[in-house]
């Protein structure tokens, strides 16, 4: 990896890492992630679905979670020579439904990734739960664990909209798992989804209510789009919200978190003060992350390059690539040409932008290499004048898709 390159990196950026848990309860119609229904014969059923009560198993089978536990080890063992030495500043834990794993598992894994990682000290470590595996005491054992902080996908609380998203669990399950996820953990961040089929500003405005009276540190907001290759796109779902619409709904979210003293640092992330997630700010700023699992992505730094990996999708032909040492299936590295966009792509979605400085530290280009697009950006009122700070305008904000797009290769 030492080999020449065309970028010049002063110094590497700090980096995190990404670990992919790829099974769920069940696959959501909307959703486009490498996830995969639990397997085979599985454990005890122990919970019936909100939707139609018919049984969904909450368990991993053991033999399974041992296996890609067993994968991961052997994944990350394989990369440690694209990192060696360097600190660990964040840890998530992602999926499908990391919570099907068990407490005990999860400790397995933390201990597995410290024993071959040097993590910086308070190095944040985020686990993706879902209402439907939640158990009374669960979280405390995440907690025991060495998680330090929950992301929770509620998407909802009105159980008709969790029905048409396809999501196994209840309100009142989303609002018992907040309230121990409070109890058990000093930082936590709450998924909830808007422009839902058929949603109304006032129904939005009553689910912001439940969400911010539990005082999440954290709220995401994701606007519901129909992606290809998912049920919804085979037959999307009747009255969804116009643009305007949904253009209310957020000014609504802003004007409520706002009201609470939380930030919009992010377009989709709101926070108390000292609340900020880590990782994606990591993300966002075109830090580094190595990433392990089924269909996990990497983007790391050298010297002279930048390289972007991605790992086998299926968990049966990861977990057998894996065992080979050949858990990535395919490489490449980043042109000087896609890097300008692809830094904007993160570091335009912070409402503070971020220096010019780290522009050229991240990407190893001139100044010269933006210089045409940041001048269209500012003419059309999207980039702040500040020539020390790349940063959109309120306007850039709400039109971040065409802001971005002056970045693309020509």
């Amino acid at each position: 990896m030492m080999r020449p390159g065309t970028l010049s990196l002063a110094a590497l950026p700090p980096l995190s890492l990404y670990v992919h848990l790829p099974w769920c309860l069940r696959k959501c119609p909307y959703c486009d992630f490498n996830s995969h229904e639990l397997p085979g014969p599985a454990g005890k059923v122990i919970l019936l679905n909100a939707a139609d009560k018919t049984p969904v198993s909450k368990q991993l089978p053991v033999e399974t979670a041992r296996a890609y536990l067993a994968a991961l080890r052997l994944d990350l063992e394989a990369a440690l020579p694209l990192i060696w030495g360097r600190p660990v500043v964040s840890i998530f834990i992602g999926g499908g439904t990391p919570s099907l794993f068990a407490p005990e598992q999860i400790a397995e894994l933390i201990s597995d990734l410290r024993a071959r990682l040097p993590l910086e000290p308070g190095c944040e470590i985020t686990l993706e739960a879902n209402p439907g595996t939640f158990e009374r005491d669960r979280f405390r054992g995440f907690r025991a664990a060495g998680i330090t902080r929950l992301s929770i996908g509620v998407q909802s609380f009105d159980d008709a909209k969790l029905q048409a998203l396809g999501r196994v669990h209840s309100a009142e399950q989303a609002k018992a798992a907040i309230a121990e996820a409070a109890q058990a953990f000093e930082t936590f961040n709450i998924d909830l989804m808007y422009a839902l089929p058929g949603q109304t500003l006032e129904q939005l405005d009553a689910e912001l209510g439940t969400a911010l009276a539990f005082a999440p540190p954290h709220l995401s907001v994701y606007h519901l789009t129909i992606e290809p290759n998912t049920r919804f796109a085979i037959a999307p779902p009747a009255q969804l919200p116009d643009a305007d619409l949904a253009s209310e709904m957020l000014d609504l979210i802003t004007a409520r978190t706002g009201a609470l003293q939380m930030d919009r640092y992010e377009v989709s992330a709101f926070a108390r003060s000292g609340h900020r997630c880590a990782h994606n700010l990591n993300y966002w700023q075109f830090g580094d992350y190595l990433g392990i699992g089924a269909g996990a992505h990497s983007k790391l730094s050298f010297p002279h390059r930048v390289l972007r990996q991605v790992r086998w999708r299926e968990p049966a032909a990861y977990m057998s690539k894996a065992a080979e040492g050949a858990a990535v299936s395919n490489e490449h590295e980043v042109s000087r040409a896609e890097l300008p966009f692809e830094f904007m792509l993160n570091a335009l979605r912070l409402r503070e932008g971020v220096p010019l400085t780290s522009y050229l530290e991240r990407t190893g280009l001139p100044p010269s290499s933006i210089h045409r697009a940041l001048a269209a950006a500012r003419a059309k009122g999207l980039l702040e004048t500040d020539a020390a700070r790349l940063a959109a305008t309120p306007r850039g904000f709400d039109f971040l898709n065409d802001l971005q797009e002056l970045f693309l290769a020509p």
